[in-house]
């Protein structure tokens, strides 16, 4: 963030203070000395006081309206995201709603200046069981739509979303053992691609699904690591999103460090830092 420029008062400002310790001082002796001095003193100190505020002041409005930091602490959305990234969430992207200012206070109902999430956007949303807990996952069907996964395959309005085989993702099972898994090219019916991955080989727990009716007003999200995603597939736990509860659209990286990395330690970022995925868009 940009610090906040100084509000200080006019140099002349300061003169007249001066000039009048410099002339009680002459008429009262040493007396008026100690005086000058707490007044530099008490001056600087609220000068401090309002650069920081100032400061908070422009965070919240940047923070509210503009961008807002995320950091990805689980692999439900690898091989697009991964543990470490740091990205920038844009807040205008679709308009905004209580859960755009922080803490989310009840202050209006629905959205201003709303602009709908578009089918592959990977966006930032409150957890629609508690209203606070941020998710990310990416918009794979809208309002009216009709969503399944047949055998690892994803489905929409009836349609088969196509998908291609490209190389294996090398990742790590739960043993730390390194192992490569079946990684796809899917394009969304708008042109929208990206790569999903099948640790269990379109045969895990939500690779076969019912049939899901996206109600008005609400968005079905998935994760592109299809076997380890907590998303709308569970109705339980996540269900269908209201678009009051998005707060924003994922942008870029502006960080990232490995999974087993610690970022305050700066002294291991030339081999701990993913220098390739600094500014990387998200798509």
């Amino acid at each position: 963030m940009r610090p906040a420029r100084a509000g200080a008062g006019p140099r002349e400002d300061q003169r007249d203070v001066s000039n009048d310790l410099n002339d009680g001082a002459e008429a009262a002796g040493t007396k008026g000395r100690p005086v000058k001095a707490k007044q530099k003193s008490d001056g600087g100190i609220l000068e401090t006081v309002k650069v920081i505020v100032q400061a908070l002041l422009i965070a919240l409005v940047v923070r509210t309206l503009l961008f807002q930091p995320f950091n990805i602490p689980s692999g439900s959305l690898v091989p697009t995201l991964l543990v470490g990234d740091y990205l920038f969430v844009s807040k205008y992207s679709y308009g905004y709603s209580r859960y755009s200012i922080p803490f989310g206070p009840p202050l209006f109902d629905g959205r201003v200046w709303g602009s709908q999430p578009q089918r592959g956007d990977i966006a930032v949303f409150k957890l629609p069981a508690d209203n606070a807990t941020d998710y990310i996952k990416r918009v794979i069907g809208l309002p009216g739509d009709r969503v399944q996964m047949i055998d690892g395959r994803l489905w929409l309005n009836g349609e088969i979303v196509p998908r291609e085989a490209v190389e294996p993702y090398v990742s790590t099972d739960p043993f730390g053992r390194t192992v490569s898994v079946p990684r796809y090219r899917e394009t969304l019916p708008e042109g929208t691609e990206y790569h999903v991955i099948e640790r269990d080989a379109d045969r895990g727990f939500w690779d076969n699904t019912e049939v899901y009716t996206v109600p008005e007003g609400h968005f079905f999200m998935m994760g592109d690591n299809r076997d380890n995603s907590t998303d709308s597939r569970d109705l339980s736990s996540v269900g269908f999103v209201p678009y009051e509860n998005f707060v924003g659209r994922a942008e870029i990286i502006f960080f990232s460090i490995g999974e087993d990395a610690s970022a305050w330690r700066l002294w291991e970022w030339p081999w701990t830092v993913r220098w390739e995925r600094i500014l990387d868009q998200i798509r």
